[in-house]
């Protein structure tokens, strides 16, 4: 099930490693956050070498529905309560500067760039939109309240945040790639210290990220209680009229909108991963309803990182690492979080102050209620009795009858019916 962005893009391809190289830093991770890493990396003329185990946006990166937005749900006034107002204004801050590195790159890039203003709206509930006004206004963010909305149901309307942008992220990363220094099909087997072996050969680097999606080391940072995942469903369909902007629902279980050339990509059936959801199903029963004309082009699905408080995880991978850095948890806003972490860390390797660091620690406080949900489900499926277990940390597997796979609701791997690996964090195949 290729998205859309899949099928209209051919990328780049590299050989893998052999031998044994040294570098200033190593880059585990082949998605958008490692590719623009490595950007900033070489801009910056810092050595470095990029590995990733298959071949590069192979894993959720080509999924996307490539919003670049510093309006990620209504989370700002949540982020006052929780941190204040200055917290909240450095995260808007971060994901502006990363809309603004998007601008400077794209000009030179045909990656259908386009600007458009974001909406996120509510169903039935105006008290949380005028929450979100207000904090923006504390936060001093010239948002809008939009009551009038090129959707086909009735809403309480929306905030809107102008001039963001949408893209093809796919074609955007291919031109980033061609010059960089990457390894395709070059699996890490063992990361000890500074020094990584693969199958074919070692690396020894001064400084280390970690761009997996999820983060491959369990020993460090407690990134199995500070992370679970999040399946969510996409369409691309023909036959509908264009709408202009950008629009997601506050809801978790709603819906998302965006129009790529004549193609209407909608979005929604989330659940947690090796949960049931809405699927495909609940975009089919929505479309039959509101969109009777349309016809499917293609369809795809996409696994996000989920944080305990909405932030990601940005930077030195624990307290007790230096030199090795992670960038993970994006919460679905894979775009500009992407872009925060490789200006981020190119800057933290330069020995650079940057006024994100502490808004973006992985070492931050994981006291919220969201951790108390995790190691329920964490204990309640390492106790479940069944023979499929996933190889990450033994919780049990549960089959996903519209994907025919076998996912894990603990830490999200998943894995085609005959075993093989589909996702992480697992780095291996099923046992038989």
């Amino acid at each position: 099930m290729p998205s859309i962005w899949t099928e209209t893009t051919e990328l780049p391809h590299f050989p893998p490693l052999k031998g044994n190289f040294h570098t200033d830093v190593l880059i585990i991770g082949g998605g958008i956050a490692g590719l623009l890493c490595a950007y900033q990396l070489q801009q910056a003329g810092i050595n470095y070498i990029l590995v990733e185990a298959n071949t590069i946006c192979s894993g959720i990166t080509k999924n996307t529905t490539a919003k670049i937005t510093a309006q990620h749900g209504l989370i700002y006034h949540k982020l006052i309560k929780k941190y204040g107002i200055e917290k909240a204004r450095l995260y808007l801050d971060a994901n502006q500067e990363a809309l603004d590195g998007f601008d400077t790159l794209c000009k030179t890039i045909d990656c259908n760039y386009v600007h458009q203003d974001s909406f996120v709206y509510s169903i039935n509930d105006r008290k949380k939109l005028d929450s979100e006004l207000d904090a923006l206004e504390k936060i001093r963010f010239s948002a809008t309240y939009s009551q009038f909305l090129p959707l086909p149901f009735p809403t309480a309307g929306a905030v809107k945040f102008p001039r963001q942008a949408q893209f093809h992220p796919l074609k955007f990363l291919a031109a980033v790639a061609k010059n960089l220094h990457i390894y395709e099909r070059t699996p890490i087997r063992e990361l000890a210290k500074r020094t990584a072996k693969t199958d074919t050969g070692t690396i020894t680097a001064e400084n280390i990220i970690v761009t997996t999606h999820f983060p491959m080391l369990n020993k460090h940072g407690s990134y199995f209680l500070k992370l679970f995942q999040h399946r969510s469903y996409c369409m691309a369909l023909e036959n509908i009229s264009p709408i202009e902007g950008m629009y997601v629902d506050e809801s978790q279980k709603g819906l998302s909108f965006r129009t790529q050339g004549d193609l209407l990509i909608l979005g929604g059936g989330s659940h947690r991963t090796g949960k049931k959801g809405g699927n495909w199903s609940e975009l089919e029963d929505f479309i039959q309803r509101n969109y009777p004309q349309a016809k499917v082009r293609c369809q795809w699905a996409t696994q996000d990182c989920m944080t305990l408080d909405g932030i990601p995880y940005i930077g030195q991978y624990s307290s007790r690492t230096p030199n090795l850095y992670v960038a993970t948890g994006f919460n679905k806003w894979g775009m500009t979080s992407a872009m925060v972490a490789a200006q981020m860390l190119t800057g933290l390797i330069q020995g650079k102050d940057t006024p994100y660091e502490d808004v973006f620690s992985p070492s931050r406080s994981i006291l919220h209620p969201q951790l108390a949900i995790n190691g329920f489900e964490a204990v309640t499926n390492l106790l479940s009795f069944t023979k499929k277990r996933c190889p990450h940390m033994g919780c049990a597997l549960r089959w996903n009858p519209q994907e025919h796979s076998w996912d894990c609701p603990c830490h999200g791997s998943r894995f085609q019916e005959n075993g093989k690996l589909i996702d992480g964090p697992s780095t291996g195949n099923l046992k038989n």
